[in-house]
């Protein structure tokens, strides 16, 4: 537990980017670095300047992160993941980049949203899931983890990751209708 006189992460990067921001790439540069990995393979460039915009966002949005109580780490997930989404779109676009089945299907579950609001919304309702069922979608859809996968880290069955999947999905649809975004 921190304590009045150890600051968080957050509150270090607050106080001096410089410092906070090295504290968290030391923590979570990694972690960051492997999800846009799995997102956009082959593209070594777009990998680091996606891990750079995630960082900068963090910086951006500590203030709202530390007031919300918004863990970190689940936060840089989302935002990494969906990070590496916009630039595989842009790369898309450009036709430099073949879609997988996997990949589209995953991005198929955001809304559309060119502000990135709903994506910003969704990974403030990702992060707010109650254990295991934040872990498994962190891991499924921003760490791109099989359902065989999570099973077996979490020490669940596969049917009950996939079921824990479709219903979490389902809340979060109605989640995000609720609050006026709609499936594009």
């Amino acid at each position: 537990m921190q304590t009045n006189t150890t600051p968080t992460l957050l509150q270090a990067i607050r106080q001096d980017p410089d410092t906070g921001l090295r504290w968290a790439m030391r923590d979570y540069a990694a972690l960051v670095r492997g999800i846009a990995r799995r997102i956009l393979p082959g593209h070594d460039r777009d990998i680091e300047e996606c891990t750079a915009d995630v960082f900068v966002a963090l910086w951006r949005n500590a203030a709202r992160l530390e007031a919300t109580g918004t863990p970190v780490r689940a936060w840089l997930i989302v935002t990494a993941r969906n990070t590496a989404i916009n630039r595989y779109r842009a790369l898309q676009r450009h036709d430099t980049l073949p879609l997988t089945d996997e990949l589209a299907a995953t991005i198929v579950d955001l809304p559309a949203d060119p502000a990135g609001d709903a994506a910003d919304e969704l990974a403030v309702l990702v992060a707010a899931l109650e254990p295991p069922d934040r872990e498994i979608f962190l891991r499924k859809y921003y760490l791109m983890q099989s359902s065989r996968e999570i099973a077996a880290a979490l020490d669940l069955r596969v049917s009950t990751v996939n079921t824990r999947l479709s219903r979490g999905r389902d809340r979060l649809r109605r989640q995000l209708q609720e609050r006026g975004y709609t499936h594009g």
